[in-house]
């Protein structure tokens, strides 16, 4: 007998249904889906957020100093000429910045391993590709997700079924974070 569902799909269209609703899950908080997918994804994202409560407090702060290019009133580079060259500034900036405990980074590792990279897209600006910017899951899941599941031993998340599904009769159900 299996241990886990098959879904009528070849190994890597599972796999990569999973990691796509997963990720939906975790980008949005909840998604509408089959009761079979869902007791699947509900497998992999309490996976997930455990390992982001246990490890949410693994780092420590370190100060570093960067190089940052100077920039204009609109947001562009300031250039000099130099020997005859344009050379852009730099300013010399400290920051405090999170370094990650090596148990805290293979945690990071295992959760990019099944999420998928999210870009977001403001209506307003939409076909711009300046517009658009990276979503850093793994930062939210430690920031904002496991403070919030701090205190619950598993249960992060919660199937409520819906009904069936007009065209074929699939039972839906609405997979949600607690």
């Amino acid at each position: 007998m299996a241990k886990y569902r098959k879904l009528g799909r070849t190994s890597d269209q599972r796999r990569a249904l999973l990691k796509n609703q997963v990720t939906a899950l975790i980008y949005r908080g909840k998604i509408v889906t089959t009761e079979a997918k869902a007791k699947e994804v509900q497998k992999i994202a309490e996976g997930i957020i455990a390992l982001a409560v246990k490890e949410k407090d693994n780092f420590e702060t370190v100060k570093v100093t960067a190089k940052v290019a100077r920039k204009d009133k609109d947001g562009k580079r300031v250039k000099e000429v130099v020997d005859g060259k344009k050379v852009t500034v730099y300013d010399e900036v400290e920051k405090e910045i999170k370094k990650d405990m090596p148990s805290r980074l293979h945690a990071r590792r295992q959760m990019l391993k099944t999420l998928v990279p999210v870009t977001e897209v403001p209506t307003e600006k939409a076909g711009q590709k300046k517009a658009t910017k990276e979503i850093d899951l793994v930062a939210k899941l430690f920031d904002e997700v496991a403070p919030k599941y701090a205190s619950r031993n598993g249960g992060y998340t919660r199937i409520i079924k819906i009904g069936q599904r007009k065209g074929d009769g699939a039972m839906e159900v609405v997979l949600e974070l607690v």
